[in-house]
């Protein structure tokens, strides 16, 4: 095919679709990410199995740290999201969905801790004082 029909069918050197360029998944990139992802599994299992740390506060500090690392790992490697992909709205649909998540489990927690004071405990306590 010559140039010209390869123009006017849309297939050029570049990969590009409406000027955004097409993320292309390469043997290299998927082991990358599977051997990303594998030592971010391999290295909680280890921390739990060795009892590495004394108390469970650091290492499960540590193991959702690792988690939210491997969340990343995930979406870069294997779903392939950066903020230049469908020109952007995958990463703003991505931070919509962080901040209504993040607004939900806050709020949950805020009102279950907050259960034991808005429920009045003292008036529970005596008999007298139920209706």
């Amino acid at each position: 095919m010559s140039e010209h029909a390869e123009a006017q069918h849309g297939h050029d050197e570049h990969d590009e679709h409406d000027g955004v360029s097409a993320v292309h998944a390469t043997m290299k990139g998927y082991l990358t990410g599977f051997g990303l992802a594998s030592l971010l599994t391999l290295i909680p299992f280890w921390l739990v199995m060795s009892g590495a740390f004394a108390k469970s506060g650091p290492a499960d500090a540590l193991i959702l740290l690792l988690a939210g690392i491997q969340i990343i790992v995930h979406m870069v490697y294997f779903l392939h999201m950066n903020t230049k992909s469908e020109g952007g709205w995958n990463m703003l649909a991505l931070v919509f969905t962080i901040v209504l998540v993040v607004i939900t489990l806050s709020g949950s927690i805020w009102i279950m801790f907050h259960l034991n004071d808005n429920m009045m405990p003292s008036l529970m306590q005596n008999p007298a004082n139920l209706p």
